[in-house]
């Protein structure tokens, strides 16, 4: 029973936040959708207002995805929750405070910036689309299912004990060291109507992209030691600028974040 209530746990989880990211997309893209609530779009507010409450849910999201995710809450939290459950908890934690930043966000519609020519529109759209494509690919190149907890319990579902974390380099991660975060670059960057609330968002979220890449190394070096170091000396971090290669390259596997 504690099998089906587990594998059933981690699937409807998966499911939810499915949904969730799914619907973040058109959130972000401003969809043209009846009833969708997009990033400029929602209750009128006073524009401190507006930015008082967007700073707050940005804030939550960050805090629940940094503290969360570090090695030394895991082992804490995982006295409570069993480890099977451990990743789609973080994952349903991180679903509801995405849900609630969508639904709670405020518009603030000055233009920043609005690109009138065509060409320019549309290259700057397929780089948005091109973000969000390059966030999927990299996960399913690490390991999509394991980083969003179903492979945990399927595992204990068939009685598979988890194998200890490894760490790969698979194509894009050849190129930079963190595909998922330039990917999400693109996507928040790249619009041709850059509203006050939508340059909030990005700026914020970039702020926690950086935090966040410094915190996720620090344990990938923790647990991963001299492999790790060897990777950060010859792949960039984010941006794919030509760098010296020396030596010749390890054979690794890295694992999911």
């Amino acid at each position: 029973m504690s099998r089906v209530m587990a594998v059933s746990y981690g699937c409807v989880v998966y499911l939810f936040f499915l949904a969730i990211f799914l619907y973040a997309i058109g959130f972000v893209e401003n969809l043209p959708v009846p009833g969708m609530k997009t990033i400029d779009s929602g209750a009128a507010e006073t524009v401190a207002a507006a930015f008082a409450i967007d700073i707050l849910l940005l804030a939550l999201f960050a805090v629940q995805h940094s503290v969360m995710a570090r090695r030394g809450f895991k082992r804490w939290w995982t006295r409570i929750v069993p480890p099977t459950l451990e990743r789609s908890t973080y994952v349903l934690a991180a679903s509801l405070a995405l849900a609630l930043l969508i639904w709670q966000w405020r518009a603030i519609p000055a233009t920043i910036w609005s690109v009138d020519n065509e060409a320019a529109r549309v290259t700057l759209i397929g780089l948005s689309w091109l973000g969000w494509v390059m966030v999927l690919v990299a996960t399913f190149l690490i390991d999509h299912f394991e980083l969003f907890g179903l492979k945990q319990v399927v595992d204990h579902w068939h009685g598979r004990r988890p194998q200890p974390p490894t760490f790969t380099t698979p194509a894009l991660y050849k190129i930079v060291r963190h595909p998922i975060y330039l990917g999400f670059l693109f996507a928040f960057w790249a619009t041709p109507h850059m509203t006050a609330g939508h340059l909030l968002f990005a700026v914020a979220t970039t702020g926690y992209i950086f935090v966040g890449i410094l915190l996720e190394e620090r344990d990938l070096m923790a647990h991963f030691g001299e492999d790790y170091r060897r990777y950060r000396e010859r792949v960039p971090m984010i941006f794919p600028f030509p760098i010296r290669r020396s030596g010749r390259t390890p054979r690794t596997r890295r694992s999911p974040a």
